[in-house]
């Protein structure tokens, strides 16, 4: 069975079923027969305390992931914590609606999950063909 639970202690407007719907796109694309995942959608102060306590990057960012078990598992568990205020930054600067970026934040955070990383230029490459991927079968136009 695939969880997916969505956190929104700053009551963002957000489109719940979509978002949990592009993530169990990217757990059943990617062949997760099992998850419990939580999408965590946060202001700048908290990704950016989150950011600068786990991965020692003194700034707010887009999307943080908290994988609670290890690749392969049978059953993935995880956070995927979402930098609201960066979405809309980002989304008003690219002239979309931040509820298109939200879902590329969403996808990112669940490869991650899922053991894809973006931190050499293959991986980078990687990632993106897979976002465009996800967002295609969502039938969302590409961002990525």
């Amino acid at each position: 069975m695939l969880r997916v639970s969505i956190a929104n202690p700053y009551e963002y407007p957000l489109e719940f079923q979509k978002l949990k719907d592009a993530a169990r796109a990217v757990f059943e694309g990617e062949g997760v027969r099992a998850c419990k995942v939580t999408l965590a959608f946060v202001d700048n102060p908290h990704i950016h305390r989150l950011n600068r306590q786990f991965l020692n990057h003194d700034e707010p960012t887009d999307v943080l992931t908290f994988p609670y078990t290890d690749p392969g598992a049978k059953a993935l568990e995880g956070e995927v914590v979402i930098g609201y205020e960066i979405a809309k930054e980002y989304a008003d600067d690219r002239k979309h609606d931040v509820s298109l970026e939200l879902l590329l934040y969403v996808i990112h955070g669940c490869l991650h999950l899922c053991g894809y990383t973006d931190t050499d230029a293959a991986g980078e490459r990687e990632m993106r063909a897979k976002e465009r991927e996800y967002l295609t079968k969502l039938n969302l136009p590409d961002i990525a």
